[in-house]
C-alpha cells in the first residue's frame, strides 16, 4: 500500500489527524510552490538553463496636437531565446481598453445603491467619465502588419491582444522582424483615467500629453505561463520583454519632451543656451533650470507652425513612454550612482510651482540614493519626473507624478498644505522607485500586482524615513497602519490574481509592505533581511522572477525557514490576534520557616475579608474577651508562628543538601506560567514586555516557532529576579494585532474621547428653506439680498 493511501485512510479513520494536518501553520510550501527546475532553482535563483525572450523596437511617430491623436510605425525584431518553437506571436494592444465595448468597460461594476450616500445623485465628473466611456473613439486602428520582406502577415485581434501568425515556424535561437503601422486618439486623462492621456488647461488653452501604452508591444513569453496574454482590464498592469529602443517623435517645434532613454539629437532640437544649461546641470550641487518659468509662459501664448523630431535611444529597457507640452518648465541635476554618473530631471507647468521646482528633482536623486542602498545600482543614464494628468505612473527612466499647489481664492497666490507637499514627494519616490521594481526586476504585473507595488511601497517607506525624521506618513507603511484592513471580512489573499483582488490598494500595496516590515524588524532582523532582499534584487536584475523565486531567495539568503510566514501572510486572510489569557506566579520555596511562614501570613492578609466578619468587628461581644481563663497557647500564637520544631527540621534539611541545591533554595527567582491563545489564526513571534516591581521593563522576543506544536494555545514560562506587575504582548505594535484589548495582563482600560454636539436644525422645512438668504456672485460685486415672499 502506498504511503499516501495509508495516510488518506488514517485521516478518514481519525478526522482529528486530517484536521491537525490542514491546520498546521508550519507545514512546508511544497504543496503551493512550483517544483524547482534547471530554469528556476530551489534556492530561488535563476537556474543554469534560465532563458528569456527579447524584443527590439524602431519607432517613428508623430503627435497631432489639434486632433489629439498619434500616428506611428514600428519595426519589431523578436528574438526567440526559448527552447520552444513558436508558430505565432502575441502582441498587446493596450489602447483597446478605451473602446466602448472593451472588457474593462463591459465588465465594470459599481457599488450597490444601498452603499451610496445618495443613490439619486452623481457628480458631474463621474457622469462625464461614464458618458465618454461609451462615446470616445478610442483604441488602436491597425493599418498594416508585414514581414521584413513586405509580405502581409495574417493577424487576429482579440480585444486587447493581437495574434500574428508566422509565415513559418520560429525555431529556438532564431529571430523574426516585422513592421506595423497604427494610429489612435488620445484620451482625456482627467476624465478617462488609464495611465495615459492629456490634460487641458482652459486658461491658456494648452495641453500636457503623457503618453504610455502607445504602441503595440510584444506580450511576454516565459517558462511559467507561456504567453502572458491575459486581457488588460485595468488593474493588472504589464509584463514585457527587454530590448533596445530607437524612437523618433515628431511634434510642434515649441514643445518640450521628456522620454525614456537619452536624447541623441540635442544639437538639432535644443537651443544653444539650453544645451549649455544641461552641461552645467551635470556637475551642479542643486537643480539647474533648463527652461525657465518665464520662457515656458512665453511659449504658452503662441503656437508653432513648424515641427521638430526628437530622437531618443534606450538600451535594455522593457518599455518606452514620453510626455510633451509647450507649458513645461525643465530643471536638471547630475548625481553619482555607483561608478557612473546620471542626470535627474523634472518637467512641470507653472501651476506646479513653487512645489515642483523646490522638491521634484531632489526627490528623484534621493530615491536613487536610497534604492541603490537597499537593492541594486541604478543602471540607466537618466531619471525623470513629469507633472501632468496622471496621479502616479511609472516607466523606464520616466515617471508621471501628481501634486500641485492650489490657488488662494482671495489673493490668487499659489499655496499648498503639508499633506500636498508630502504626498507629492511620496508619489515621486514611489514612481521613480518603480524603475527598480518592476522595470529592472521584471515581475509579471499582469499576474501579481504585489510583486511590484508591494516591494516598491516597502522601499518607498525606507526612503521616506531617510528624507526627514518626522516625515508625514500618508501611506499605511507600518503594521499598525493596516489593522482596520486586517479586521475586514472583505479581503482576498495577497496571492490572488491582480484583476480579482478585493481592496486593491490594501491588498497589493499596504499588506505586502507591512509584511516586509514585520520580516525586517521582528522576524529576521535588519542584517539578515537587508542581505536577503538585496540578493533577490541582484539575482533577478533584468530577469523575470515569480513569487516562488522571491520566497525561496529570502529563505536561502537569510538561512531562515519562512514558509509559515508566506503561507499565513500571503496565502490566507487570517489576522494576527494573540491574547494573554492568564498568568500564574510561582516562587521556589526557600524551606526557611522564618521566610515561608511570613509569606503565608502575607498571602492570608491579602485575602478579602467577608462581609459578615466586617460587620461583626467591634460590635459582636466575644466570650473569650470577658472569660480570660479560656485563653491558651493557641490564642497567643497563630498558624504562622515559627516553632523550634520548624527550625530543627530546616537545619536537618540543610545538612542533607549539597551547595548547588542550597543555592537553588536561596535564588529567590520568580516563575510565571503565562497562557496565550491565537485568536486570529496567523501565528507570530511573541514580543513580551515584562514590567517588574521596581519599574524596570524587560523585552523578551520568542520566535514564531513557539506555536509549532499547537497553533491555538500555549503556555510560556517566564523567569524574573523580582515580582512581575504586568505583561504586554507586542508593545511596539509590530505585528498588526487587530485587538489590543487582550494584549495586556492585567487588562488595561481603553481610553477614548466623547464628543458632545448640538442637534442640527431639521431639514426639509419649507418655510426655513424658502426664507434662506440668496447667495449671489460676489465676484460681480452683487450683495446678498433676502428672498422675498
Amino acid at each position: 500500500m502506498r504511503l499516501s493511501t495509508l495516510f488518506a485512510l488514517a485521516c478518514a479513520a481519525f478526522p482529528a489527524l486530517a484536521s491537525a494536518q490542514s491546520d498546521d501553520k508550519f507545514r512546508q510550501l511544497e504543496d503551493l510552490l512550483p517544483t524547482p527546475t534547471s530554469i528556476r532553482a530551489a534556492s530561488g535563483a535563476p537556474g543554469h538553463a534560465y532563458w528569456q525572450q527579447r524584443a527590439d523596437y524602431v519607432i517613428r511617430a508623430s503627435l497631432d496636437e489639434e486632433k489629439r491623436a498619434i500616428k506611428g510605425a514600428e519595426t519589431i525584431t523578436y528574438h526567440n531565446n526559448s527552447p520552444d518553437t513558436l508558430n505565432y506571436l502575441w502582441v498587446q494592444l493596450d489602447q483597446n481598453i478605451f473602446k466602448p465595448d472593451s472588457d474593462a468597460n463591459t465588465t465594470a461594476t459599481y457599488p450597490s445603491r444601498d452603499a451610496w450616500k445618495n443613490p439619486n445623485a452623481m457628480s458631474f465628473a463621474a457622469m462625464n467619465s461614464l458618458s465618454q466611456k461609451s462615446t470616445f473613439d478610442g483604441g488602436f486602428k491597425i493599418g498594416s502588419v508585414k514581414a521584413a520582406d513586405g509580405q502581409a502577415l495574417k493577424y487576429v485581434i482579440n480585444r486587447t491582444m493581437m495574434r500574428i501568425d508566422l509565415p513559418q515556424s520560429l525555431k529556438p535561437g532564431e529571430k523574426f522582424v516585422f513592421n506595423m503601422d497604427w494610429q489612435y486618439n488620445i484620451n482625456d486623462g482627467m476624465v478617462l483615467w488609464a495611465r495615459t492621456g492629456y490634460e487641458h488647461f482652459k486658461e491658456d488653452k494648452n495641453d500636457i500629453f503623457e503618453i504610455a501604452q502607445w504602441y503595440p508591444r510584444m506580450a511576454a513569453y516565459y517558462d511559467v505561463y507561456g504567453w502572458q496574454h491575459k486581457q488588460f482590464l485595468g488593474s493588472g498592469e504589464f509584463t514585457l520583454e527587454f530590448g533596445d529602443y530607437d524612437v523618433q517623435i515628431t511634434l510642434p517645434s515649441d514643445h518640450i519632451i521628456s522620454a525614456t532613454g537619452e536624447l541623441s539629437n540635442a544639437d538639432t532640437v535644443l537651443t544653444a543656451i539650453q544645451r549649455e544649461r544641461l552641461k552645467q546641470a551635470r556637475t551642479a550641487s542643486k537643480p539647474v533650470v533648463i527652461v525657465t518659468q518665464e520662457e515656458a509662459e512665453k511659449a504658452e501664448k503662441s503656437r508653432a507652425t513648424s515641427s521638430k523630431t526628437w530622437h531618443f535611444k534606450a538600451k535594455n529597457v522593457r518599455d518606452f513612454a514620453w510626455a510633451s507640452s509647450r507649458k513645461f518648465i525643465w530643471d536638471a541635476q547630475g548625481y553619482k550612482t555607483g561608478s557612473s554618473n546620471g542626470l535627474a530631471m523634472s518637467f512641470y507647468p507653472k501651476e506646479a510651482n513653487p512645489l515642483w521646482g523646490q522638491y521634484s528633482t531632489q526627490a528623484v536623486i534621493h530615491t536613487i540614493e536610497q534604492y541603490n542602498k537597499y537593492s541594486l545600482e541604478y543602471p540607466y543614464p537618466v531619471a525623470q519626473s513629469v507633472n501632468g494628468p496622471q496621479g502616479g505612473m511609472e516607466y523606464p527612466m520616466i515617471a508621471f507624478n501628481g501634486g500641485r499647489p492650489t490657488k488662494d481664492k482671495k489673493t490668487g497666490a499659489l499655496t499648498y498644505s503639508k499633506q500636498t507637499k508630502y504626498a507629492m514627494i511620496s508619489v515621486i519616490i514611489h514612481e521613480v522607485g518603480h524603475n527598480y521594481f518592476p522595470m529592472i526586476v521584471n515581475s509579471d504585473e499582469r499576474q501579481w500586482s504585489w510583486m511590484d507595488e508591494g516591494l516598491n511601497s516597502f522601499m518607498q517607506t525606507l526612503a521616506e524615513r531617510a528624507w526627514e525624521e518626522n516625515y508625514l506618513d500618508l501611506f499605511p507603511s507600518e503594521p499598525r497602519g493596516i489593522v482596520d484592513y486586517m479586521r475586514s471580512k472583505n479581503q482576498s489573499p495577497i496571492m490572488t490574481n491582480s484583476e480579482s483582488v478585493l481592496q486593491f490598494s490594501n491588498n497589493a500595496y499596504a499588506k505586502p509592505t507591512a509584511g516586509l516590515h514585520i520580516l525586517r524588524e521582528t522576524i529576521l532582523g535588519r542584517e539578515l533581511f537587508d542581505f536577503a532582499f538585496k540578493e533577490y534584487a541582484r539575482r533577478w536584475k533584468f530577469k523575470r522572477p515569480t513569487p516562488a523565486d522571491f520566497f525561496r531567495t529570502m529563505e536561502d539568503a537569510s538561512g531562515t525557514d519562512l514558509d509559515w510566514f508566506w503561507r499565513g501572510w500571503f496565502y490566507t486572510t487570517d489576522p494576527v490576534d494573540i491574547s494573554i489569557d492568564g498568568i500564574t506566579q510561582y516562587q521556589v520555596s526557600s524551606k526557611d520557616p522564618e521566610v515561608e511562614k511570613a509569606w503565608k501570613r502575607a498571602q492570608k492578609n491579602e485575602e478579602p475579608v467577608s462581609l459578615a466578619v466586617q460587620r461583626d468587628k467591634g460590635v459582636l461581644p466575644r466570650r473569650i474577651d470577658h472569660q480570660t481563663g479560656l485563653k491558651d497557647f493557641y490564642n497567643e500564637h497563630d498558624d504562622f508562628t515559627v516553632t523550634n520544631k520548624d527550625r530543627n527540621n530546616y537545619n536537618d534539611l540543610l545538612k542533607s543538601l549539597d551547595e548547588d541545591e542550597k543555592a537553588m533554595l536561596k535564588s529567590g527567582k520568580y516563575y510565571y506560567l503565562a497562557d496565550f491563545s491565537n485568536v486570529g489564526g496567523m501565528v507570530m513571534p511573541l514580543i513580551l514586555e515584562i514590567q517588574l516591581q521596581s519599574g524596570k521593563k524587560v523585552i523578551q522576543r520568542i520566535p514564531a516557532e513557539v506555536w509549532r506544536y499547537n497553533s491555538k494555545k500555549l503556555t510560556k514560562l517566564i523567569v524574573t529576579d523580582e515580582p512581575m506587575v504586568s505583561l504586554t504582548q507586542d508593545p511596539y505594535l509590530e505585528t498588526a494585532d487587530i485587538d489590543l484589548n487582550n494584549n495586556s495582563w492585567p487588562r488595561k482600560i481603553t481610553k477614548s474621547r466623547l464628543e458632545l454636539f448640538k442637534m442640527n436644525q431639521p431639514t426639509g422645512n419649507m418655510m426655513i428653506d424658502f426664507n434662506t438668504p440668496l447667495n449671489k456672485d460676489e465676484n460681480k460685486g452683487e450683495k446678498k439680498d433676502e428672498a422675498k415672499n
